[in-house]
């Protein structure tokens, strides 16, 4: 199988538009001036997805101060998306469903597993819609969020 090719820091993303939590749209064009964190995580109801989302949420005051969005995604529909968010209590972190067409968001980013679910990765997009960040983590590897806190201040 030949390996996946991960988009690549400078890449422009097309502008896209996905369902939160709530059912609203997220649509990248609209964070236009600020960056945007895309927080990819596996399947939701796992636990260290839960950890995970939570940290985005822990951490919203800090990436706010250095105006970025942060959203979770993962192939999940909009229902699991919505219980699960409930059941963690997170109120102000949009978490996203790519769920129609199956993963395509991850497809395109090259991070769509062959099992049908994203890697655990972060992506950060400039304010431009330009990628300036990527990290593939290990699927069992809980992501350091000092590590996107310093990326972000750098």
């Amino acid at each position: 199988m030949a390996e996946k090719i991960v988009v690549q820091v400078g890449k422009k993303l097309k502008d896209f538009k996905l369902k939160d939590h709530n059912g609203q749209d997220f649509i990248l064009a609209d964070c236009k001036g600020k960056r945007v964190l895309l927080s990819f995580h596996p399947l939701a109801w796992t636990h260290v997805c839960a950890l995970q989302m939570q940290s985005l949420e822990k951490n919203k005051k800090a990436l706010d101060k250095l105006d970025t969005v942060a959203v979770g995604l993962s192939i999940d529909a909009v229902p699991c998306k919505t219980a699960w968010a409930k059941s963690l209590k997170i109120k102000n972190t949009r978490l996203l469903s790519d769920f129609w067409p199956h993963g395509g968001m991850a497809k395109y980013l090259g991070i769509l597993r062959a099992e049908g679910f994203s890697e655990r990765a972060n992506i950060i997009v400039d304010e431009a819609g330009k990628v300036m960040y990527v990290k593939v983590y290990p699927i069992k590897q809980l992501p350091d969020m000092g590590e996107i806190l310093a990326a972000l201040k750098a």
